[in-house]
């Protein structure tokens, strides 16, 4: 295994030994077979340790079988068929979530509780530095529990469960998987492993890594860009290294990450010697620094001690031909203290502290950022209170930030207050009703005050508003769930009123870039998500699904839409099950989006069949799976209109995927 250059590297011997030795040890595992899943999920962003079906407000966990076959090269492409969760799509490079229309800095993403530092919330070419392989489960939540995270969270947190800092001894001394997959549409090529081994009567060791090679992807019949989009291809390798010590009462590890990344920003490009259009390339390097532990009953009325926190050191270089025209850095770290409580008048919960630095800065050509140092201090607690068949929850984060830039500007100081109450009634037998009402404030990021110059990624000529206040944000969810029988559903509404709301507003075009400032205008998101599922019979089952969100400005000159909200989407599914056999075919219908913003264009609607399988065996005595998917079988051109280059890199087209993997 080599780096992009050719050169073997310590991180690729580190995957090669992932890959290799663990498949000679250990042929018995005492692991799970591949189809066991648990009845009832945990969700451990919650921080109470709180059953999917008794939160208060949605909570979309993927996990297990689910997991393996819907994993895609990106978090943002490898979420984006949940009911309320679409894409920002920038080719096959880069996409972050976009939870019920809102991205960005809306939608917070961590690490096992701690935040993952980047520089993905700046723009949407730039990518989430995560490997969605190496994911074990991924949670979405939205409502009370995610205030716990960011007052900012608008949209929602996306917690990414990972194996990288072990929690407990490993099973028989060694436990762990591997596995190969390859599609067809971008001709890519996967590997990954990861394991864990007892390194001593309390100690654990982990070591995991992920290579991936792709080139530029194929798209739907008839687009008249071709057949494949230039510049979309993809190179990563990411490698781990955790310890921890595994005592009766908890744990406490460290672990280390590093992470490179190449891939084509299509939708924009330069001249090479040769007189030929050429797609920049990023060159990504991320070196990350976990630190985890969790002591139980450390002292009478403390139930547990959780600690969170991390060290980031990222760097990506925006490459035209043999020259960097752009270096982004972010050098930030992140660290959380929780303690649980034990219950007090009734009432049970956590409270904590947490403290976030961000030193960024941009050089080069698209340094439209000025450096800047952001620190963020936040306290915060959470509630919960059972009577009878009511659960309630409450929440409260008070926020400090401080952002210092290094230009004739003055300084921005801030801090906001998020208060959340909801509560779930188990009405009757395998029903629920939940609701929630939150009042939140988001601080303006930096590159919202202070951004100022061509960023040709988006095709934008971006300036920030030093004036920028907080957005206040007003949300009723409700939530009904049947969680239990031969039917089941999850349907939620939402009507979240944001005063101040910032923007990129566009003033017009020169030159081929649109000219955005950003301001504030009060705004309103309502929507509806949800899915139905009934147990035809002890083989099938069926399943419907859908979402829709409208946002719009409450009022104002010029179009009240705002830019870039999802279009509406409807599907159905109808699974079977024969034991080790598994089957789905998926159909779903993308509406149309003509409600647009001024200098948007519409998008029209889409329908893809999608089908896939699995297969549960062994492979001597190891439990394995072996998975196939056929996205597109029509090969539909479609379009993301959540896309800043939506024309000019459409989404997949036909595509093949199949893949191996072995537990033991």
């Amino acid at each position: 295994m080599t780096d992009f250059t050719g050169k073997r590297t310590p991180l690729a011997l580190a995957c090669l030994l992932a890959l290799g030795a663990p498949l000679t040890a250990h042929a018995q595992s005492t692991a799970a077979p591949a189809t066991a899943a648990p009845a009832t999920v945990i969700v451990s962003a919650s921080g109470l340790g709180v059953a999917s079906d008794d939160m208060v407000t949605p909570v979309t966990s993927i996990g297990g079988n689910e997991l393996v076959r819907t994993r895609q090269s990106t978090l943002g492409e490898t979420l984006s068929s949940m009911p309320g969760i679409t894409s920002s799509h920038f080719g096959a490079g880069a996409s972050r979530p976009i939870i019920r229309g809102m991205d960005g800095p809306r939608v917070k993403i961590l690490s096992d509780g701690s935040e993952i530092q980047d520089a993905s919330t700046i723009s949407p070419d730039h990518a989430v530095a995560f490997e969605p392989v190496l994911a074990e489960r991924i949670e979405v939540l939205r409502g009370p529990s995610a205030l716990a995270y960011g007052g900012g969270a608008v949209g929602g947190v996306v917690n990414i469960i990972d194996r990288k800092v072990p929690t407990a001894m490993p099973e028989g001394g060694l436990e762990g998987s591997a596995e190969v997959r390859a599609n067809s549409a971008a001709r890519e090529k996967t590997g990954a492993a990861e394991f864990t081994v007892a390194a001593g009567s309390n100690l654990a060791l982990h070591l995991e890594g992920v290579k991936r090679d792709a080139d530029d992807y194929r798209v739907g019949k008839d687009w008249q860009g071709g057949r494949r989009v230039p510049g979309s291809d993809k190179e990563t390798e990411t490698g781990t290294v955790g310890l921890s010590w595994v005592g009766q009462n908890g744990y406490l590890g460290a672990a280390f990450t590093k992470e490179r990344g190449n891939y084509g920003l299509p939708g924009h490009g330069f001249e090479n010697e040769a007189g030929e259009i050429e797609a920049p390339v990023v060159d990504l390097d991320s070196e990350r620094w976990d630190v985890r532990g969790e002591y139980r009953n450390p002292v009478a009325g403390i139930e547990r001690v959780r600690l969170r926190a991390s060290f980031t050191d990222y760097i990506h270089d925006e490459v035209e031909g043999s020259a960097v025209a752009t270096t982004f850095k972010n050098k930030g770290h992140d660290g959380r203290l929780e303690f649980v409580h034990a219950p007090i008048a009734g009432w049970h919960g956590v409270f904590g502290l947490q403290t976030t630095r961000r030193d960024f800065s941009a050089i080069g050509a698209e340094a439209y950022v000025p450096p800047t140092l952001t620190k963020k201090h936040a306290a915060f607690l959470t509630e919960e209170y059972k009577l009878g068949n009511v659960r309630f929850e409450a929440a409260v984060r008070h926020e400090w930030q401080d952002v210092d830039v290094e230009v004739d500007k003055p300084d921005s100081h801030t801090r906001g207050t998020s208060l959340s109450v909801g509560a779930v009634w188990k009405f009757a037998p395998e029903y629920s009703l939940g609701t929630s009402l939150s009042h939140t404030h988001r601080l303006p990021t930096a590159e919202e005050l202070f951004a100022d110059g061509p960023h040709l990624a988006t095709n934008t000529y971006e300036i920030g508003n030093p004036n920028l206040v907080k957005e206040t944000s007003n949300n009723l969810d409700l939530t009904l769930r049947k969680f239990a029988g031969r039917t089941t559903f999850s349907l939620s509404a939402f009507h979240n009123r944001i005063g101040d709301y910032i923007y990129s507003q566009t003033r017009g075009e020169f030159e081929g870039l649109q000219l955005i400032n950003y301001a504030q205008r009060d705004a309103t998101f309502t929507g509806l998500e949800g899915e139905v599922a009934h147990k035809l019979s002890s083989v099938w089952k069926t399943t419907l699904f859908g979402d829709y969100v409208r946002a719009r400005f409450d009022e104002g000159p010029g179009s009240r839409d705002i830019p870039r909200t999802p279009a509406h989407r409807i599907g159905v599914k109808l699974e079977g099950d024969w034991g080790a056999w598994n089957g789905l075919a998926e159909l779903v219908r993308v509406g149309k989006q003509d409600k647009i913003a001024e200098f948007e264009t519409e998008t029209p609607g889409y329908t893809t069949l999608n089908l896939s399988t699995h297969y549960s065996t062994r492979i001597g005595t190891l439990p394995a799976q072996l998975y196939l998917r056929l996205n597109n079988v029509t090969d539909r051109l479609a379009y993301s209109h959540t896309s800043f280059i939506k024309d000019y890199a459409p989404l997949t087209g036909r595509n093949l995927t199949a893949g191996l993997r072995v537990l033991f």
